[in-house]
């Protein structure tokens, strides 16, 4: 029977095939822990950079006031943990079987990605870019809520990242589905952080926005931070 190692000598134990059984419990949360940082930086970078979402908080923000832009908040978030939820219950099963599936999906994502990127930036010909916020917006509880959820779960870039993104972070001692799950609300956090920013300032950023010259700006970093993404994307090694 395996004996257990003594606590100066449990890192050569763990590396050794032959008398290692399992990675205990509590080294699993530790290495799941130790990619947060890395994590929720990818997150924040995906929520900064401009996209449908961002526009859309804005001109609630701007139209129906901070309590409506709060509220499609909290539908942004959720659509993001469904995603997650989703990602975990799917991929958990075919990334187990299949290298050949996770494969095939990272070079969809990547391709989809370019060409999103190449979108946006073809929107440049138009006057305010893709960040033309002019409309009505959705007063109200239910409304405002159902606008944000509606819109990141038609999001592809939301959708993406919960399923080419979020399952490389996960350690590899540490169960994909769970893994993938917990990321994902941590991802929605780190968004609604960022968002509740954009909307206590948009107050006095209005006028700024205002100018197409700064919402053309706004577009092209979309872009280029989409195709950061793509080959961050294509450069992850399988997990």
């Amino acid at each position: 029977m395996t004996r257990a190692p003594s606590s100066s000598g449990l890192g050569l134990w763990l590396l050794k095939p032959a008398t290692r059984v399992r990675i205990p419990s509590g080294l699993r949360m530790v290495n799941f822990v130790h990619v947060l940082p890395a994590f929720v930086l990818t997150a924040l970078l995906l929520a900064i950079v401009p996209g449908q979402t961002v526009a859309m908080i804005l001109r609630q923000s701007i139209i129906g006031g901070s309590k409506t832009a709060y509220t499609t908040l909290i539908g942004t978030s959720t659509a993001l943990v469904f995603w997650g939820a989703a990602s975990a219950i799917g991929l958990s099963q075919v990334f187990a079987h299949s290298h050949t599936a996770y494969t095939a999906l990272k070079y969809a994502g990547v391709a989809f990605l370019t060409f999103l990127a190449i979108q946006t930036l073809w929107s440049l010909r138009h006057e305010f870019g893709k960040f033309d916020y002019e409309g009505t917006a959705k007063i109200g509880l239910g409304p405002a809520f159902r606008l944000g959820l509606l819109t990141n779960l038609t999001n592809v870039k939301a959708a993406v990242f919960a399923v080419a993104f979020i399952p490389q972070f996960v350690p590899k001692d540490f169960n994909l589905g769970w893994g993938i799950f917990l990321l994902s609300i941590v991802q929605a956090l780190t968004s609604a952080s960022w968002y509740s920013f954009l909307i206590s300032i948009i107050g006095r950023a209005t006028t700024v926005l205002a100018r197409p010259k700064v919402r053309r700006g706004l577009t092209a970093f979309s872009a280029l931070g989409i195709l950061f993404l793509a080959a961050t994307l294509l450069l992850t090694s399988p997990r």
